[in-house]
């Protein structure tokens, strides 16, 4: 302890008989301790029951008493004992300042019964004020010690809690069939197991992007849960009361790294792998460079086509077939003018303006797509397999 070396051999021996005495008075100091603990805050209360704090309190004002006067080589056993209640008070969830609090508290029981020891005997007065700033010193140690012992297991506890959390949602993401999940879920991660969700799937392929996506992601009406996976990350979205899939969609929209896939709205924590599944396949609808929040009831025709890769597969080629023996630049015009037709729902005129071309340009490239696929545009059923094959030949794998 600090300061030892500056008190004389007589004042070792007079704080020494100071500290006996004192141990004599030991229950009488813990009652009157615990007395003061519990008029601060009756949380002391609710964390341990009283004869278990009591027997922790005794054993560290004990030990705390026999170091003062300890030989100045011996070992901090305070420090130790210090250590070991922090840990303890972190596990119990007594909060941190209440621990630095009882030290302090029991620090000043121990100064004042020192001093009242002493009587009006000058000696040990003076022995005792000597002594004054290494019984504070010894005072602030302990608490010190006991407070980083506190924030460490506090850390490590959080730590093993999110791994635990993290769990339980990937195992509700996963869908893995488990008695008591939902509701084990639900307990631990603060979310309602039954009520409306949603699920997010986006493709992010920077962790910046992640989290600036988070900082502007803030409506009262609903909860996010996020996870991080390798290849992206998964939203749980709790949708409050009176908020629809809608509203979702518009919070989302501009706010993403993207692109992702948004699923349809599930009826609970139980059903949030069926959700996930449909998020994936929400997003497996989006071209490599498209950007923003995909719904999975918007992009249906596309989503049967990729969730069929062989029948994709068989249908780009029964319906372009002779088209994909044209030269890689021919075929691109020839399909990009599809793409911008149909964007722009069967008006020449405006496609012509995004390809930066005459519109007989586009009516003279649609012409001949029908002719190399042998189907008609103007036919509802042609059409609809010229614009999923579409689809099919662009999402497919390379």
């Amino acid at each position: 302890m600090g300061g030892r070396g500056q008190r004389t051999e007589r004042d070792w021996q007079l704080l020494e008989e100071a500290c006996t005495a004192l141990l004599e008075r030991l229950p009488e100091l813990v009652d009157e301790h615990l007395r003061r603990l519990v008029a601060h805050s009756d949380v002391y209360a609710r964390v341990l029951p009283y004869d278990v704090q009591w027997r922790e309190a005794e054993e560290a004002m004990r030990i705390g008493i026999e170091t003062i006067s300890a030989p100045r080589d011996s070992p901090r056993r305070d420090l130790a004992y210090a250590e070991e209640a922090g840990r303890r008070r972190a596990g119990q969830g007594l909060p941190l300042d209440l621990l630095v609090h009882a030290y302090r508290n029991a620090g000043y029981l121990v100064w004042d019964a020192l001093m009242e020891s002493a009587g009006r005997e000058p000696d040990r007065l003076s022995a005792l004020m000597r002594s004054a700033t290494m019984v504070w010193a010894a005072v602030d140690a302990q608490a010190g010690a006991a407070s980083e012992a506190y924030r460490t297991t506090e850390l490590e506890l959080r730590r093993r809690t999110d791994e635990q959390m993290q769990a339980l949602l990937d195992a509700l993401l996963e869908g893995r069939p488990a008695p008591g999940l939902a509701a084990r879920a639900a307990a631990g991660l603060d979310l309602p197991e039954h009520g409306p969700y949603a699920v997010i799937v986006l493709r992010v392929e920077r962790r910046d992007g992640r989290e600036a996506f988070h900082r502007r992601i803030q409506d009262p009406g609903f909860r996010f849960v996020w996870r991080m996976r390798a290849d992206g990350e998964v939203g749980v979205a709790a949708l409050g009361a009176g908020r629809s899939l809608d509203e979702l969609a518009a919070l989302l929209d501009g706010r993403c790294p993207g692109p992702g896939g948004l699923s349809p709205v599930v009826t609970g924590l139980a059903e949030l792998g069926r959700a996930r599944r449909l998020a994936e396949l929400a997003l497996r609808t989006c071209a490599p460079d498209a950007t923003g929040v995909v719904r999975l009831d918007r992009r249906m025709p596309t989503a049967l086509v990729v969730s069929q890769p062989d029948l994709a597969q068989r249908l780009v080629a029964g319906v372009f077939g002779e088209l994909l023996a044209l030269e890689p630049a021919d075929r691109a015009v020839l399909l990009e003018t599809l793409e911008a037709w149909l964007a722009c729902e069967g008006s020449a005129g405006r496609a012509a303006g995004r390809l930066y071309c005459h519109r007989n340009t586009v009516f003279n490239r649609l012409r001949r797509l029908e002719h190399l696929t042998d189907r008609s545009l103007s036919r509802p059923r042609d059409l609809m397999e010229m614009t999923l094959a579409l689809d099919a030949y662009r999402l497919a794998p390379g």
